[in-house]
């Protein structure tokens, strides 16, 4: 149940590499599984300062004190934009005597979008999205018990209501175990979409479907139609009712749920910051209240070793 981001590293979804054979594709994951194994443990903070700076081609790097961060697979941690690179250096800024890698979302899938450990190109990462469309949570009902069955009706027929008359696409629910048959013509429009977003943006928001389990969710998350704790909540919805009939352990329970909102709010906040607009950005991370550097083409500390908040 303690599950945490690096789940995208160690927990690659079955048939995401579909141009490169089984084999092939098993050895690369034992090897990312080595290169990224470390990052799922802590270490003792070696640095005080975190800081940003604009490198060559208008990229920004994170710096600790004097050395640049680099990926696990050996690169120059570099991002697009100053937003992004915003959000990284907080997250490390942050970290008090012990680096907790595990909760660094933010920094996690960076190192995704940079060192691409499988390999994958933008079709092969919009495939392998696709394929969750196949099983989205809210297109697989119970027949039973009444209770569950009017809750997913209430609660999931909107969502799809709001995500065929924004695409103008079909895709209905059933609840027969093979779940319903999404036409061709659906499926090429969500194409369309997806690959409508950069490399870094994909990197994101494959990231934000696989913790929801659902397309339908995650397109409506990214569109604002949705806020985190809804979204989330709708993809849990069977698993809280459960709880709420038969009881839970109620601090398992917690952790897992902040855990889901945590990754998901994240890998959102990368998909915007991946391809939303200077101003977009700024704002959310104003909303965040993520603190902004003053000038980010000068090597400036982000902020003191005393001024957390």
């Amino acid at each position: 149940m303690l599950r945490n981001v690096l789940r995208l590293y160690n927990s690659l979804p079955v048939g995401c590499c579909p141009l490169i054979t089984s084999q092939t594709q098993t050895r690369r994951l034992l090897e990312c599984r080595r290169t990224y194994s470390s990052a799922t443990s802590e270490r003792k903070k070696f640095y005080q300062d975190v800081s940003i700076s604009q490198g060559e081609g208008g990229v920004f790097e994170i710096n600790l004190d004097r050395r640049k961060l680099k990926t696990p697979g050996g690169k120059l941690f570099t991002v697009p934009n100053e937003a992004l690179a915003t959000a990284v250096a907080t997250e490390w800024d942050v970290q008090r005597d012990t680096l907790k890698f595990y909760a660094m979302h933010m920094t996690t899938l960076c190192n995704t979008a940079l060192d691409n450990p499988t390999q994958r190109n933008k079709d092969q990462m919009i495939e392998a999205s696709l394929k969750y469309l196949e099983t989205d949570t809210i297109c697989y009902r119970v027949e039973e018990p009444p209770g569950l069955v009017q809750l997913q009706k209430n609660e999931w027929d909107p969502v799809m209501d709001w995500i065929e008359k924004r695409y103008n696409v079909v895709i209905g629910s059933s609840s027969n175990i093979m779940g319903p048959t999404i036409p061709e013509e659906t499926k090429d429009t969500f194409r369309q979409h997806l690959a409508s977003y950069n490399f870094w943006a994909l990197t994101g928001l494959e990231y934000v479907i696989t913790q929801l389990k659902s397309v339908i969710l995650s397109f409506g998350l990214i569109d604002q139609h949705l806020t985190v704790e809804k979204a989330v909540q709708l993809s849990r919805l069977e698993e809280e009712f459960q709880i709420h009939h038969w009881g839970n352990v109620e601090w398992a329970h917690e952790y897992d749920l902040q855990e889901l909102r945590s990754r998901t709010a994240a890998g959102t906040l990368f998909v915007h910051l991946s391809s939303e607009s200077a101003t977009m950005k700024r704002k959310l991370l104003q909303d965040l209240e993520f603190p902004l550097p003053r000038k980010p083409t000068i090597k400036t500390p982000l902020l003191s070793k005393h001024s957390h908040h």
